[in-house]
């Protein structure tokens, strides 16, 4: 059996692919300029790729984390982060964030998890995580709808 050939959409439309570029560099200096440890932000980006199955970015982000400096043991437990002593109140809280709204359509972002995370979160903060949440969505619908390849 052979696979069809997917559309690879950033290079059938360019300026879209450029402008998400962008923005996911926009959303990496909002990161920087609240104080979130790059680390984290690895962690995040990670963390929502493991949720929606993406292998290209969990491949990608997963190697950018370990050559930052990331604790191989804490990207193995990521999945059960929340049953670990792994993981600062800061961690934990951008995590819960970002699982909140990956997972959107299992019931939005609830005011819980909100408040839990602008709990220790600062509002700059609140918000960057949030933007690399949703660039990192756009991201893995990217890699899943052109069928970026993993292997061999």
């Amino acid at each position: 059996m052979t696979e069809r050939q997917r559309v690879n959409i950033g290079e059938q439309h360019p300026a879209s692919y450029k402008a998400l570029i962008a923005l996911s560099s926009e959303a990496d200096e909002a990161a920087a300029a609240a104080g979130l440890d790059p680390l984290l932000v690895e962690l995040v980006r990670i963390r929502t790729s493991q949720i929606n199955g993406c292998a290209f970015c969990l491949r990608m982000h997963t190697r950018d984390a370990l050559k930052k400096g990331e604790n191989p043991d804490r990207i193995a437990v990521l999945p059960a982060w929340a049953e670990t002593d792994y993981f600062s109140a800061t961690d934990r809280a951008a995590l819960r964030l970002a699982e909140a709204i990956t997972l959107v359509p299992q019931g939005h972002v609830s005011d819980e998890d909100f408040d839990a995370a602008a709990g220790v979160l600062t509002a700059d903060q609140v918000s960057a995580v949030a933007w690399l949440v949703t660039v990192m969505n756009a991201w893995n619908r990217v890699a899943i709808t052109s069928r970026y390849r993993v292997g061999s």
